[in-house]
């Protein structure tokens, strides 16, 4: 008698049988029949539904707190980006390199570098009317605008001139002296010990530091913590204020042309500089950042994966109750030869398409969820500024990758209730 004149489930199983087809097609086809037919037993209908909402309610909510957790790790790495140059160069010991014009002109014969900047970095004491506070004098050169984008910081005036005694500062510096731009009447004064003095002479502490005023030239804002870090000023005058000769710099920063080579132009710099320096990457100047904001990544994820686990467990508990619900079936097919091992592999596949297609389903949610975010902005973290996402391929594999994992793991554990004692 033909497939399709069969009317019952019983019937189906019985023409498979006939033919044969005792393999993975037999086993996927009934699996295929008991998750998407509905059993006479309403109780196992509903724990069926709600095993399989958990399973889509958590793949979602895993895509999403990855997207989001994705979105704000580029929102706050953009931020500290902007004063950080592609490659760095720092001295592997003590506070300078010697960087002579015969050096100068190597670093500019190296094609894959755009633009590169003399730095001079140093911890200083500043005051203002009385109020104090401690920062990093960031000395650096006219080139420095084409190695980090400083336009886009800019919130009041405007970037400081070379060879003149001007400064740009913090927003949370300015906040804290309570100073503001362009002041010519009240000037900014910043101290350095001398080099070389010893013990600070207490009666007379002057006498041991070097002093210059300064008038702000324009503040910038980034975030909270460099809002009050550095400094900036003229290289020409960082260098008078500490003391320093002409060929010493505390690092150089470059720009890379787009898609240059990193290695090959680390290799041109150790031939230059020799092995008496570090050179750092983007990456490698935030390692800490990178590291914290990586552990709070992996946190959040096993966090959500737990949560998956527990609710993986409604999946084991719905394949358990159909086992129980479907025990004639079971004794019945084994009685006409089906193998203990395929009859588990029925109800395996049945747990198996359970998670995997509600994975893929809470995944596409995700996807449009996030896609929407993206396009209309409707969840703000303050009225101006949208809560950051993103899409990415990785986050869709690891969420695929995790809910297929446990999910086989879960269908193994409930297929292996099938025993022998079913079968009496």
């Amino acid at each position: 008698m033909p497939l399709k004149e069969k009317k019952t489930l019983f019937q189906i199983q019985i023409y498979y049988l006939k033919e044969g087809s005792r393999n993975l097609n037999f086993s996927l086809y009934i699996a295929k029949r008991y998750l998407f037919s509905l059993s006479s037993n309403n109780a196992i209908n509903i724990i069926t539904i709600i095993a399989a909402t958990g399973v889509v309610v958590g793949s979602l909510a895993l895509f999403i707190v990855l997207s989001g957790f994705s979105g704000l790790k580029d929102f706050s790495l953009q931020f500290t980006n902007i004063f950080d140059s592609d490659l760095k160069m720092f001295p592997s010991e003590g506070k300078t390199i010697s960087f002579t014009e015969a050096q100068k002109e190597q670093l500019k014969g190296i094609a894959e570098i755009e633009a590169f900047s003399e730095i001079i970095e140093e911890r200083i004491f500043i005051q203002f009317k009385g109020k104090n506070d401690i920062a990093y004098i960031k000395g650096v050169d006219t080139n420095y605008v084409r190695v980090n984008p400083v336009d886009s910081i800019i919130i009041s005036e405007e970037w400081l001139s070379p060879n003149l005694n001007e400064v740009v500062i913090g927003y949370g510096t300015s906040n804290k002296l309570a100073l503001g731009a362009r002041d010519y009447v009240n000037l900014l004064e910043i101290f350095v010990p001398k080099p070389g003095t010893g013990q600070i002479n207490t009666l007379d502490p002057s006498q041991d530091f070097s002093k210059e005023q300064v008038v702000v030239s324009g503040i910038y804002f980034v975030n909270e913590e460099l809002n009050s870090k550095y400094v900036f000023s003229d290289i020409d005058f960082a260098r008078r204020l500490l003391s320093l000769d002409s060929t010493k710099v505390s690092s150089l920063e470059m720009k890379l042309v787009a898609k240059a080579n990193e290695e090959q132009v680390r290799e041109k710099l150790t031939a230059i500089f020799g092995e008496n320096v570090e050179i750092k990457n983007r990456i490698q100047q935030n390692d800490a950042l990178y590291k914290m904001l990586n552990t709070e990544n992996v946190a959040v994820y096993l966090i959500c994966t737990l949560v998956m686990i527990i609710a993986l467990f409604n999946v084991i508990g719905s394949v358990i109750m159909m086992i129980l619900d479907k025990r004639k079936n079971i004794k019945t097919l084994f009685n006409m030869g089906v193998t203990l091992k395929n009859i588990r592999k029925i109800f395996f596949l049945q747990g198996a398409l359970m998670t995997v297609l509600g994975g893929l389903l809470g995944i596409i949610l995700g996807v449009i969820v996030v896609w929407l975010q993206l396009q209309f902005e409707f969840i703000h973290i303050t009225p101006t500024l949208p809560y950051p996402v993103k899409l990415k391929a990785i986050n869709i594999f690891i969420v695929f990758a995790t809910i297929s994992i446990l999910g086989l793991l879960a269908a193994r554990i409930a297929a292996s209730r099938v025993r022998g004692s079913l079968l009496e």
